[in-house]
């Protein structure tokens, strides 16, 4: 009888292999059975391991850069769709890499339904506060439901539909009719990996996996030892779980503060710094206005479309009757480059090292489907004009040099301008100038060293820099004096 019954099966597995179709045991109902899914109200796991800067890609080819996670701790209320995450991490070095001097960072971040922030406690204070971060609510939310348990648990209330698959069998279902989930359920019952979609203003619809490999009993609670979430492609974070408990205590309560934040208008203020030439500030990050005869070139995309616009209509208060010409773009850094797309949009043509351009055509040219642009709407498309070492743009009013920074550890396609006529040098993240009374970094900040060394090399005669970042231009010798120059 034995015989026979391991016969069938052999025959029965053999039929499916050559038909294409595939026989599991496995099930959602098994599955949410086999985890406890209905019956877990909270969970709890901590570990090690890497955690990886979305976004920040020292070239448009690598991967995000990699921090040390000493100590991971996720607490989630599958009721409430409440979490919050406690790291603690410090920036893994890189061979070949200079960067400044690691420091331990402690974000303490919080999700309870619609509301985000994080727990931070500012200099000279006693007691953490709560800042609202309305942008990362998808992003936590998603983690919440890319958990096994909560992965079963939403596919159990939004009509999950399975289907066999070579992998194991899929299930999917969306989430509010927007986000779309597919997970993998393997021949053990076990949640293997689990697909979902955000909006990025860079990339757009992205897709964020996450996978589960060595399920382990902890304490009666069935869950993965191992896990690996991508973002973009590349990871965003790797965990070795040590600890996990279920239906605990945990709950969260909205901050008052967070629950009644308003986003604040978009300021963008035209500071004059010669003729013509207008450092466009207001927010954390700023772009640059060069007037020439007939049209305007414009520096630096930052944030997402709404920065972009606000900006758009500042330059043509400011400098009417012409149009943005081009959009020159210091590097990929999606902090830098997250309004670009507006500025295809508008016609203007992006300016760029030339390492970046196949990167930039190749993610644009996937859907903003979740929260459509202006660009997704209008498929217009992208005019580039790209260079390496250097590029001058003259109109026989004023020269526009554009330079390649060399050796600089934070990019390799990065870019600086410089005015020669006017002095002024315009850059990002090289140089971010510190607040008053701030202690200099000692060691000094190889980035910023690097960028004196190609002022230097390239014989630039630079009295005023204008900063991406910051609050105001500043003189050469605040650069000098920052990396102990005399």
């Amino acid at each position: 009888m034995t015989k026979l019954t391991l016969s069938i099966k052999a025959l029965t597995l053999a039929i499916s292999l050559s038909t294409g179709s595939f026989v599991y045991a496995a099930d959602l109902q098994s599955a949410a059975a086999q985890l406890n899914a209905s019956n877990t109200k909270t969970i709890e796991f901590s570990g090690t391991g890497y955690w990886y800067q979305f976004g920040q890609a020292p070239h448009p080819k690598l991967a995000w850069p990699q921090f040390d996670v000493s100590s991971y701790k996720a607490s989630i209320n599958y009721d409430n769709v409440a979490a919050r995450v406690q790291i603690v991490r410090k920036q893994s070095s890189e061979k070949g890499r200079d960067r400044p001097t690691p420091v331990e960072q402690r974000p303490d971040q919080h999700i309870q339904g619609n509301y985000a922030w994080s727990l931070a406690t500012p200099a000279n204070a006693s007691a953490p506060v709560a800042n609202a971060q309305p942008a990362a609510v998808e992003e936590r939310t998603a983690e919440i439901w890319s958990t096994p348990q909560g992965f079963l648990k939403a596919a159990l209330v939004n009509n999950a539909s399975s289907k066999s698959t070579k992998a194991g069998v899929e299930v999917s279902f969306k989430v509010n009719d927007k986000y779309r989930y597919v997970g993998i359920i393997n021949a053990k019952n076990q949640v293997e990996s689990i697909k979902t979609w955000i909006d990025n203003p860079v990339l757009g619809d992205t897709l964020i996996e996450t996978k589960f490999s060595a399920y382990k009993d902890f304490s009666g609670v069935s869950f993965p030892s191992q896990i690996v979430r991508l973002q973009g492609g590349f990871p965003v974070l790797k965990l070795n779980i040590d600890d996990v408990k279920a239906n605990t205590n945990f709950t969260l309560s909205t901050p008052q503060n967070v629950a009644e934040f308003k986003a604040p208008a978009i300021i963008v203020n035209a500071v004059k710094l010669a003729d013509g030439v207008y450092h466009l500030t207001g927010g954390t990050h700023n772009s640059v206005a060069i007037e020439q005869k007939d049209h305007i070139v414009l520096v630096e995309a930052p944030l997402n479309e709404e920065r972009s616009l606000a900006v758009i209509a500042k330059v043509k208060e400011t400098i009417p009757g012409k149009p943005i010409k081009f959009l020159i773009n210091s590097h990929a850094h999606f902090d830098h480059s997250g309004g670009l797309r507006t500025y295809v949009d508008e016609g203007s043509i992006i300016l760029t090292e030339e390492q970046n351009r196949p990167y930039y055509q190749k993610i644009w040219a996937a859907p903003h489907s979740i929260n459509p642009d202006n660009l997704e709407r209008s498929k217009k498309a992208a005019q580039f004009k790209t260079f390496k070492g250097k590029l001058v743009l003259n109109d026989g009013h004023r020269k526009i040099e554009l330079h390649s920074i060399a050796g600089n550890s934070h990019n390799d396609a990065f870019a600086l301008i410089y005015l020669p006529a006017e002095k002024i040098l315009i850059q990002a993240d090289a140089f971010n100038p510190p607040a008053a009374g701030t202690t200099n970094p000692v060691p000094a900040n190889p980035y910023s060293v690097n960028l004196y060394s190609n002022i230097k090399k390239l014989h630039l005669d630079v009295e005023i820099i204008a900063g991406l970042h910051g609050a105001k231009a500043v003189n050469l010798s605040d650069l000098q004096s920052y990396i102990g120059q005399q």
